[in-house]
């Protein structure tokens, strides 16, 4: 580990070391800090609490949020928002640039290169005298920020917390169901989301936005639905839909939610053995994924389609590897993550791996550890008089791999199911999961959790299951998994190789194979891949503490504040400098 600054005592009241050389740290990113994982979800939870850990080290810490915030009358400015955690949150209003990514995806030209922008941000770190700038998102941002920070003298450190310098849809994954492994020199990009008029999603806001400070929350929300709501009653009075009479939907009696609707409390038999594995949401409703290869990691690695520039998505592609290649360092959370940017065209030079540490993460660490069953393996199927516990944290979103697992479940024996438990959890629209899983005795389906309810999860479960389909890069859930000292399931795809090592601490299959994740869980349940406790999972497993991540991230401070460890590209690459040209040119 790095070495620790010099410090003052600890802290009174947290224990915490503070520094006696503070420095002045601005961060950068769309999410608003104080919202932590709800907005942003993992990204914003790691920069919030760097941010909080950092402040209460003793440094001044400015925050600067991009793309949300939206104004009726003025253009773009920079305003004070909020003190959250000791640090100074702003927010960058009128942003020509939309954030998240997924809403600024037909303004490609001005997220390219936006030199007014970065002017405006520029101005606002002198006014706050950053030393250093820490960007962990530049959704919301013109990818020339980074090289017009540096022009001003001030060293870069960005951590990619996903693809979004490299893809615009910001996980490499074509329409939310396939890795996308060649983009067609930008041509695959037009295809890939339904996006939103720029214009009009900054109008909406502005509008939302407006009224919210001028009227408040509540009343806002009642006069934006009775503002959006006067299109489609003009619509419908000139289409006559208005004067219609009522009629109620007419039901199908046949389509049953129970296949043995006429057993009454007969349970001779299997269960649903004649029915849909699918209960009442038919095959054809079902979510799109394409399955990826066990070997999708390093096929990736080896491909040189980032070459190519066809269209103003691969334009903005090669600007996105020249952002990072202005950047002091680049400090990626997993080393497939490094990689893959390097494979993009980064400079290896000014890569390097520094693994994420929460407050939460050693929170789950010291609950492992204080357990009298520390050292006791979890299950053994000869002995046990219980079932072996399942459980897979995370949302409905298709990224996720949900749907992996829900038709995995019934490819399982129906006699190794019977000694095993799985418990979704899973925010987000999970009706039909529920009724899906509903003929599953083995299932519980749990919907949405928090920190404080995943903190008080450790003893409900042995097992942890990931079965994503887009490359996770550092999932938090999986170090949340192992913190815990539970073996994890994960699919072998992204980030999760690098920690996970089969079968010390857990079992990897190919993405989006139900059926191989069906055989992963069989393997465990029927203990031909005997279960390590919870020390032996901890001793397979590089983990890193939230203290030692925050002094790492300030060691990386301080060395490139004394000079190192690169200067900032004499000449910009050629694709890249052609398309900020370009995009510069077009306004």
């Amino acid at each position: 580990m790095p070495e620790a600054p010099t410090n003052h005592a600890p802290d009174a009241r947290t224990g915490w070391p503070r520094t006696d050389r503070p420095l002045r740290i601005a961060l950068l990113g769309w999410a608003r800090l104080s919202s932590q994982g709800f907005e942003g979800s993992g990204y914003n939870l790691s920069a919030s609490e760097l941010a909080r850990g950092l402040a209460l080290s003793g440094h001044e810490v400015a925050y600067l949020s991009s793309g949300m915030s939206y104004h009726l009358f003025g253009g773009p400015r920079i305003a004070f928002r909020e003190r959250w955690g000791g640090i100074d949150c702003h927010e960058l209003i009128n942003s020509p640039n939309l954030s998240p990514n997924a809403h600024n995806f037909r303004n490609t030209q001005t997220e390219i290169a936006c030199p007014a922008q970065a002017a405006l941000v520029v101005r606002w770190l002198d006014q706050v005298r950053a030393q250093v700038i820490h960007v962990h998102s530049l959704e919301g941002y013109g990818l020339d920020l980074i090289g017009a920070i540096r022009a001003s003298g001030r060293p870069v450190v960005v951590t990619p917390h996903n693809y979004s310098y490299v893809c615009p849809q910001v996980d490499l994954l074509h329409q939310e169901a396939r890795v996308c492994t060649d983009y067609d020199g930008g041509r695959r990009c037009t295809t890939c989301l339904p996006a939103p008029d720029p214009r009009v999603l900054k109008r909406k806001r502005a509008v939302g936005d407006t009224l919210e400070r001028w009227l408040g929350l509540y009343p806002a929300d009642v006069v934006r639905k009775a503002i959006y709501g006067i299109g489609p009653a003009v619509r419908s009075v000139f289409t006559g839909a208005a004067f219609r009479p009522w009629s109620p939907p007419k039901l199908n009696p046949d389509d049953l939610h129970d296949p043995e609707l006429a057993r009454g409390f007969d349970i001779s038999g299997r269960a649903g053995a004649a029915a849909s594995v699918n209960g009442a949401v038919t095959t054809d409703s079902l979510p799109a994924f394409d399955p990826s290869p066990a070997d999708q990691n390093e096929r990736l690695l080896a491909a040189n389609h980032h070459l190519r520039s066809l269209n103003i998505y691969g334009q903005r592609r090669a600007a996105g590897v020249e952002a990072l290649n202005h950047a002091s360092l680049v400090i990626p959370p997993s080393d497939f993550l490094r990689r893959l940017h390097v494979a993009m065209g980064v400079d290896e030079r000014r890569l390097r791996w520094v693994r994420l540490g929460q407050p939460h993460f050693d929170q789950i660490n010291r609950r492992a550890r204080r357990s009298p069953y520390y050292d006791a393996r979890p299950w053994d199927p000869e002995s046990a008089t219980r079932p072996l516990r399942f459980a897979y944290f995370g949302t409905t979103r298709p990224n996720k791999g949900l749907e992996v697992l829900l038709r995995a479940i019934p490819l399982i024996a129906p006699e190794v199911r019977s000694r095993l438990q799985i418990s979704i959890h899973a925010g987000g629209h999970d009706a039909k999961v529920r009724r899906r899983m509903a003929k599953y005795t083995e299932v519980s389906v749990r919907g949405a959790y928090d920190l404080a309810q995943l903190l008080a999860s450790g003893g409900e479960y042995d097992v942890g299951i990931l079965p994503h389909i887009w490359l996770e890069n550092s999932p938090l859930v999986m170090l949340e998994h192992l913190h815990a000292g539970k073996f994890v399931i994960a699919s072998r795809l992204g980030g999760p190789p690098d920690w996970i090592s089969p079968p010390r601490n857990g079992l990897l299959f190919p993405a989006g194979h139900p059926a191989a994740l069906a055989e992963c869980i069989t393997r465990v349940t029927i203990g031909e891949v005997p279960l390590p406790s919870p020390r032996e999972i901890h001793a397979a497993t590089v983990l890193q503490s939230y203290p030692d991540h925050v002094r790492e991230i300030e060691s990386i401070y301080r060395e490139l504040l004394a000079g190192g460890p690169l200067p900032v590209p004499s000449i910009p690459g050629k694709i890249a400098a052609e398309a900020i040209a370009s995009a510069a040119g077009s306004r």
